[in-house]
C-alpha cells in the first residue's frame, strides 16, 4: 500500500522525527515489535481519554492518483486516546487509529505516541521501536515488488519488413 510519506525525495535532507511520521509507522507496525519495545511501559493500565473502539471509516480514492475524488468504500478502524499512568492533566495525550479490529494494537500505538511526545524518550524509542518497524515495512515492500516482478509480462512488437508485395502495389 503506497503512502506519500513512504517515498522520500532523493535530495531531501533527513527531517527530525515528526508526529505524523511516527503515527503512520505505529499504525502499520507488527504486533510482536510493538509488544517487545513497549513491554516495560505497558505493565500498568493507562488513563483512558477514549477507550479502544471499533468503527467504520470512509476511504476515498482518486482516478489515476490525481483525478476527482470518489468514495471507494469503508474500512474497519480502531481508535483510542490515553494518558500515561500517573501523568498530570498537562501530560501529552497519545492517540492512535489503526486499520482492523485490534484493540491491543490501538492501545500500544497510542502508548507509543504518548511516549514519543517526550523528547527524552524519542531517541531510545526511535532505535528500539521505529527503526525495526521501518525495516519491517521496507522488507514487505521488497517482497511485494518481487511478487509483482515475477508476474511481469514483457510486450514487444514485430516491425513489418519494408519492400513487400503491398509496397509495390501502392507505388503503381
Amino acid at each position: 500500500m503506497f503512502h506519500a510519506f513512504d517515498s522520500s525525495a532523493p535530495n531531501r535532507p533527513k527531517s527530525p522525527l515528526t508526529r505524523p511520521d511516527w503515527m503512520a509507522l505505529l499504525a502499520r507496525a507488527p504486533m510482536p515489535v510493538l509488544e517487545a519495545a513497549l513491554a516495560p511501559h505497558s505493565a500498568t493500565a493507562p488513563r483512558w481519554m477514549r477507550a479502544p473502539e471499533t468503527g467504520l471509516m470512509m476511504v476515498q480514492g482518486r482516478a489515476g492518483g490525481t483525478g476527482e475524488r470518489f468514495n471507494l468504500g469503508e474500512v474497519t478502524v480502531t481508535r483510542c486516546a490515553l494518558r500515561l499512568p500517573g501523568a498530570t492533566q498537562q501530560a501529552p495525550v497519545g492517540v492512535a487509529y489503526v486499520m482492523g479490529r485490534s484493540h491491543r494494537h490501538a492501545q500500544l500505538a497510542a502508548l507509543a505516541d504518548a511516549l514519543l511526545q517526550d523528547p527524552s524518550q524519542q531517541t531510545v524509542l526511535d532505535v528500539q521501536l521505529l527503526q525495526p518497524v521501518r525495516e519491517h515495512l521496507a522488507h514487505q515492500q521488497v517482497q511485494r515488488q518481487q511478487r509483482v516482478q515475477s508476474t511481469k509480462v514483457e510486450f514487444f512488437t514485430v516491425a513489418r519488413e519494408s519492400g513487400g508485395a503491398d509496397d509495390e502495389e501502392e507505388g503503381a
